[in-house]
Protein backbone atom coordinates (compact mmCIF):
# COMPACT_ATOMS: atom_id res chain seq x y z
CA UNK A 1 0.00 0.00 0.00
CA UNK A 2 1.75 3.30 -0.97
CA UNK A 3 1.45 6.19 1.48
CA UNK A 4 -0.87 8.30 -0.53
CA UNK A 5 -3.16 4.99 -0.15
CA UNK A 6 -2.44 5.01 3.45
CA UNK A 7 -3.29 8.51 4.08
CA UNK A 8 -6.64 8.53 2.14
CA UNK A 9 -7.73 5.21 4.34
CA UNK A 10 -6.35 6.42 7.37
CA UNK A 11 -8.54 9.54 6.63
CA UNK A 12 -11.86 8.17 5.18
CA UNK A 13 -11.76 6.01 8.51
CA UNK A 14 -10.93 8.45 10.95
CA UNK A 15 -13.61 11.32 10.02
CA UNK A 16 -16.22 8.15 10.08
CA UNK A 17 -15.27 7.44 13.20
CA UNK A 18 -15.37 11.66 15.03
CA UNK A 19 -18.72 11.90 12.88
CA UNK A 20 -18.42 15.85 13.17
CA UNK A 21 -21.33 16.53 10.54
CA UNK A 22 -23.28 13.56 12.47
CA UNK A 23 -22.48 15.70 15.87
CA UNK A 24 -23.16 19.26 14.80
CA UNK A 25 -26.87 18.75 16.16
CA UNK A 26 -25.44 17.54 19.62
CA UNK A 27 -22.76 20.70 19.35
CA UNK A 28 -25.42 22.73 18.31
CA UNK A 29 -27.39 21.63 21.88
CA UNK A 30 -24.25 22.09 23.78
CA UNK A 31 -23.78 25.42 22.56
CA UNK A 32 -26.98 26.77 23.07
CA UNK A 33 -27.54 30.39 23.64
CA UNK A 34 -23.46 31.16 23.00
CA UNK A 35 -22.56 34.16 21.46
CA UNK A 36 -21.34 33.26 17.51
CA UNK A 37 -17.77 34.34 18.04
CA UNK A 38 -17.64 32.11 21.13
CA UNK A 39 -19.11 29.38 19.62
CA UNK A 40 -16.18 29.44 17.13
CA UNK A 41 -13.83 29.87 20.01
CA UNK A 42 -15.46 26.31 21.81
CA UNK A 43 -15.22 24.63 18.24
CA UNK A 44 -11.44 26.01 18.03
CA UNK A 45 -10.66 24.67 21.07
CA UNK A 46 -12.18 21.38 20.47
CA UNK A 47 -10.64 21.04 17.15
CA UNK A 48 -7.17 21.50 18.62
CA UNK A 49 -7.79 18.95 21.44
CA UNK A 50 -8.35 16.56 18.54
CA UNK A 51 -5.55 16.83 17.02
CA UNK A 52 -3.59 17.09 20.55
CA UNK A 53 -5.33 14.06 21.62
CA UNK A 54 -5.28 12.02 18.73
CA UNK A 55 -1.60 12.95 17.88
CA UNK A 56 -0.74 11.64 21.35
CA UNK A 57 -2.08 8.21 21.12
CA UNK A 58 -0.80 7.74 17.46
CA UNK A 59 2.96 8.35 19.09
CA UNK A 60 1.94 6.31 22.53
CA UNK A 61 -0.26 3.49 21.14
CA UNK A 62 -1.28 1.14 23.79
CA UNK A 63 1.51 1.57 26.12
CA UNK A 64 -0.76 4.52 27.88
CA UNK A 65 -3.31 1.68 28.30
CA UNK A 66 -0.96 -1.18 29.32
CA UNK A 67 0.69 1.63 32.01
CA UNK A 68 -2.11 1.97 33.87
CA UNK A 69 -3.34 -1.59 33.41
CA UNK A 70 -6.46 -0.92 31.50
CA UNK A 71 -7.57 -3.28 28.77
CA UNK A 72 -9.28 -1.90 25.35
CA UNK A 73 -12.34 -4.01 26.41
CA UNK A 74 -12.03 -2.02 30.15
CA UNK A 75 -12.05 1.23 28.01
CA UNK A 76 -14.90 0.03 25.72
CA UNK A 77 -17.44 -0.42 28.68
CA UNK A 78 -15.84 2.65 30.67
CA UNK A 79 -17.03 4.56 27.56
CA UNK A 80 -20.39 2.92 26.73
CA UNK A 81 -21.39 3.94 30.62
CA UNK A 82 -20.15 7.64 30.10
CA UNK A 83 -21.97 7.73 26.43
CA UNK A 84 -25.16 5.96 28.01
CA UNK A 85 -25.52 8.71 30.67
CA UNK A 86 -24.90 11.25 27.46
CA UNK A 87 -27.37 9.76 25.70
CA UNK A 88 -30.01 9.93 28.93
CA UNK A 89 -29.50 13.10 29.19
CA UNK A 90 -30.37 13.99 25.45
CA UNK A 91 -33.45 12.00 25.46
CA UNK A 92 -34.57 13.27 28.58
CA UNK A 93 -33.81 17.16 27.28
CA UNK A 94 -31.79 17.70 30.54
CA UNK A 95 -28.58 18.08 28.19
CA UNK A 96 -28.60 21.87 27.62
CA UNK A 97 -29.21 21.96 30.79
CA UNK A 98 -26.07 20.20 31.96
CA UNK A 99 -24.32 23.21 30.08
CA UNK A 100 -25.90 25.88 31.08
CA UNK A 101 -23.87 28.34 32.57
CA UNK A 102 -23.55 28.60 36.23
CA UNK A 103 -21.49 31.89 36.68
CA UNK A 104 -23.10 35.53 36.60
CA UNK A 105 -25.65 35.79 33.27
CA UNK A 106 -23.72 39.17 32.46
CA UNK A 107 -20.78 37.10 31.33
CA UNK A 108 -22.51 34.79 29.46
CA UNK A 109 -24.46 37.79 27.73
CA UNK A 110 -20.66 39.31 27.02
CA UNK A 111 -18.90 36.15 26.21
CA UNK A 112 -15.11 35.99 25.84
CA UNK A 113 -12.27 33.85 25.66
CA UNK A 114 -12.77 32.99 29.37
CA UNK A 115 -16.40 32.31 28.86
CA UNK A 116 -15.56 30.37 25.62
CA UNK A 117 -12.39 28.14 27.88
CA UNK A 118 -14.73 27.48 30.61
CA UNK A 119 -17.75 26.08 28.33
CA UNK A 120 -15.24 23.62 26.27
CA UNK A 121 -13.77 22.44 29.97
CA UNK A 122 -17.14 21.39 30.45
CA UNK A 123 -17.72 19.77 26.60
CA UNK A 124 -14.41 17.61 27.44
CA UNK A 125 -16.21 15.03 29.03
CA UNK A 126 -18.68 13.35 27.59
CA UNK A 127 -18.79 15.83 24.09
CA UNK A 128 -15.20 15.61 23.01
CA UNK A 129 -14.09 12.45 24.55
CA UNK A 130 -15.72 9.33 24.38
CA UNK A 131 -18.67 11.00 22.15
CA UNK A 132 -16.22 12.39 19.14
CA UNK A 133 -13.31 10.50 20.33
CA UNK A 134 -14.56 7.02 21.22
CA UNK A 135 -12.68 3.58 21.45
CA UNK A 136 -12.84 3.23 17.92
CA UNK A 137 -11.50 5.91 17.22
CA UNK A 138 -8.42 5.58 19.13
CA UNK A 139 -8.48 2.06 18.46
CA UNK A 140 -8.08 3.03 14.36
CA UNK A 141 -5.30 5.49 15.46
CA UNK A 142 -2.84 2.91 16.98
CA UNK A 143 -3.24 0.44 14.21
CA UNK A 144 -2.63 2.86 11.32
CA UNK A 145 0.18 4.31 13.87
CA UNK A 146 1.37 0.66 13.77
CA UNK A 147 1.26 0.39 9.80
CA UNK A 148 2.88 3.57 9.36
CA UNK A 149 6.14 2.20 10.66
CA UNK A 150 6.43 0.74 7.93
CA UNK A 151 7.38 4.49 6.06
CA UNK A 152 9.71 5.38 8.30
CA UNK A 153 9.51 9.03 9.45
CA UNK A 154 7.32 10.01 6.19
CA UNK A 155 4.72 7.47 7.48
CA UNK A 156 4.84 9.39 10.99
CA UNK A 157 4.48 12.69 9.18
CA UNK A 158 1.49 11.19 6.96
CA UNK A 159 -0.66 10.15 10.30
CA UNK A 160 0.25 13.93 11.78
CA UNK A 161 -1.10 15.27 8.81
CA UNK A 162 -4.53 13.28 8.46
CA UNK A 163 -5.21 13.86 12.18
CA UNK A 164 -4.77 17.64 11.63
CA UNK A 165 -6.73 17.91 8.40
CA UNK A 166 -9.57 15.73 10.30
CA UNK A 167 -9.50 18.12 12.97
CA UNK A 168 -9.47 20.96 10.55
CA UNK A 169 -13.07 19.37 8.83
CA UNK A 170 -14.33 19.38 12.57
CA UNK A 171 -13.48 22.79 12.88
CA UNK A 172 -15.68 23.34 9.62
CA UNK A 173 -18.58 21.25 10.60
CA UNK A 174 -19.13 23.23 13.98
CA UNK A 175 -18.63 26.72 12.08
CA UNK A 176 -21.39 25.38 10.12
CA UNK A 177 -23.57 25.60 13.32
CA UNK A 178 -25.37 28.42 13.12
CA UNK A 179 -26.77 27.87 9.73
CA UNK A 180 -28.17 23.88 10.51
CA UNK A 181 -29.53 25.76 13.83
CA UNK A 182 -31.40 28.28 11.73
CA UNK A 183 -32.44 25.26 9.28
CA UNK A 184 -33.85 23.01 12.10
CA UNK A 185 -34.88 25.43 14.58
CA UNK A 186 -35.82 25.31 18.13
CA UNK A 187 -38.11 22.39 17.63
CA UNK A 188 -36.41 20.66 15.10
CA UNK A 189 -33.11 20.91 17.05
CA UNK A 190 -34.82 19.38 20.15
CA UNK A 191 -36.26 16.88 18.12
CA UNK A 192 -32.70 15.64 16.58
CA UNK A 193 -31.42 15.89 19.61
CA UNK A 194 -33.69 13.48 21.64
CA UNK A 195 -33.60 10.85 18.74
CA UNK A 196 -29.46 11.35 18.64
CA UNK A 197 -30.07 11.15 22.38
CA UNK A 198 -31.88 7.45 21.83
CA UNK A 199 -29.02 6.37 19.21
CA UNK A 200 -26.26 7.67 21.46
CA UNK A 201 -27.84 4.96 24.27
CA UNK A 202 -28.45 2.25 22.06
CA UNK A 203 -24.47 2.51 20.76
CA UNK A 204 -23.27 2.76 24.52
CA UNK A 205 -25.49 -0.45 24.96
CA UNK A 206 -23.44 -2.08 21.84
CA UNK A 207 -19.76 -0.63 23.33
CA UNK A 208 -20.68 -2.33 26.69
CA UNK A 209 -21.85 -5.74 25.01
CA UNK A 210 -18.47 -5.22 22.94
CA UNK A 211 -16.51 -4.85 26.00
CA UNK A 212 -18.09 -7.44 27.66
CA UNK A 213 -17.64 -10.16 25.09
CA UNK A 214 -14.09 -9.38 24.62
CA UNK A 215 -13.45 -9.88 28.22
CA UNK A 216 -15.56 -13.11 28.75
CA UNK A 217 -16.37 -16.53 27.02
CA UNK A 218 -19.44 -17.09 26.19
CA UNK A 219 -21.45 -14.66 27.82
CA UNK A 220 -22.09 -12.39 24.75
CA UNK A 221 -22.76 -13.95 21.66
CA UNK A 222 -20.76 -12.77 18.66
CA UNK A 223 -23.69 -11.76 16.35
CA UNK A 224 -24.78 -9.44 19.35
CA UNK A 225 -21.34 -7.71 19.65
CA UNK A 226 -20.28 -7.34 16.45
CA UNK A 227 -23.91 -7.47 14.36
CA UNK A 228 -22.02 -6.06 11.15
CA UNK A 229 -19.26 -7.02 11.68
CA UNK A 230 -15.57 -5.96 12.88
Amino acid sequence: MSQWDFAVNFFVALFALLDPIGNVPVFAAATAGVLSRDRARIALYISLFVVGFLTFFYFTGLSLLTFFGISQPAFRIAGGVILFMLGLEMARDDFTATYADAADPDEARKGGRTFARKRFERMIVPFAMPLLIGPGAISTVVIYADQARGYGLAGAAVGVTVIVLVAIATLLAFLATPVITRILGRIGLTIVVRVLGLILCALAVQFLLAGLADSTIGIIQPEAAAPYGK
